[in-house]
């Protein structure tokens, strides 16, 4: 897939790897260095933030973060490889200023897609995982998302490896019309496949885990996890309540609500996250450290 990267040396990879990780978290740039709470309005430090892992210290608001930065908090050290990083999004309609858009994504994150995948290592286990970046069109499913996240799926099941999607989006690409739903079927059905062989599949629904991609990959976890407060959902509380005309319930959709209710196995604050991990990991490896 990445021949030519897999020939850098292991070093050096890792450290590129960390430098879009601090980039991810506006240490490497010259970013504001006050950080706003968009739940309790109240402002820290960027170093503040960092140390808290973008958890609010005031009201223990989650933010959403970079994928990077999210690899980087749960991977083993110098073990992440990306998986099919020159995969780009494609204007497949046509559509007008789409192309403009696009790049102007990458300049602001510094991504090529919404979707990151990797193998690497959580408290020694291997393992593909795919993180979903809600500051690329609002991790938004595109035809290269869902290639990129069936690419991955495919990669954990021919390597009898664990796959851990996290997901954060706003549901399809708007600019990819039908395309982009079609990406519904698709990762469902490599999930399908995944789990016929035996895998295990880990799925963290973050903030916000929405439309398309709730109705698919983010769903079918084997277990369901969640970061606290998270929205999760198909349409949002707002389109819901107008639809229906009724006042819905307090935290209605929240991760703490969908867990009282089924469909999340477990919350889980960002601290705790690689530690749950591991746990999981290393029982569904029997004690031993996978290849």
């Amino acid at each position: 897939m990445n021949d030519i990267r897999d020939l850098l040396p292991g070093r050096m990879r890792e450290r590129t790897f960390q430098l879009k990780a601090r980039r991810d978290a506006g240490v490497a740039w010259h970013e504001p260095q006050f950080v706003e709470c968009k739940q309790c309005g109240r402002r820290a430090t960027r170093q503040i933030w960092a140390k808290s892992l973008f958890v609010c210290p005031n009201c223990g608001n989650h933010q959403p973060i970079g994928a990077y930065y999210r690899l980087s908090l749960v991977l083993d050290s110098g073990s992440f490889r990306e998986l099919d990083e020159e995969l780009a999004p494609q204007d497949v309609l046509g559509f007008p200023g789409y192309t403009d858009k696009l790049a102007a994504q990458t300049q602001k994150t510094g991504l090529s897609e919404a979707a990151v995948t990797a193998v690497g290592r959580i408290g020694g286990v291997a393992v593909v995982a795919a993180v979903l970046d809600s500051r690329f069109f609002m991790g938004s499913m595109s035809t290269a998302v869902g290639e990129r996240v069936t690419r991955a799926i495919e990669y954990a099941a021919a390597k009898k490896l664990p796959l851990v999607i996290f997901s954060a989006s706003g549901g399809a690409r708007m600019q990819e019309g039908i395309f982009s739903l079609m990406q519904m079927a698709k990762t469902s059905a490599a999930i399908e496949r995944f789990s016929a062989k035996g895998g295990l599949y880990i799925s963290v629904l973050t903030h916000p885990t929405t439309g398309g991609v709730t109705a698919s990959f983010a769903s079918l976890g084997d277990i369901m996890l969640a970061e606290p407060g998270a929205l999760i959902g198909f349409a949002g509380p707002r389109v819901i309540e107008q639809t229906i005309g009724e006042r819905l319930p307090e935290g209605f959709q929240r991760s703490e609500f969908q867990m009282e209710h089924g469909f999340v196995d477990k919350v889980v604050p960002r601290s705790e996250l690689r530690a749950t991990l591991i746990q999981l990991l290393q029982l569904h490896a029997g004690g031993r450290k996978t290849e």
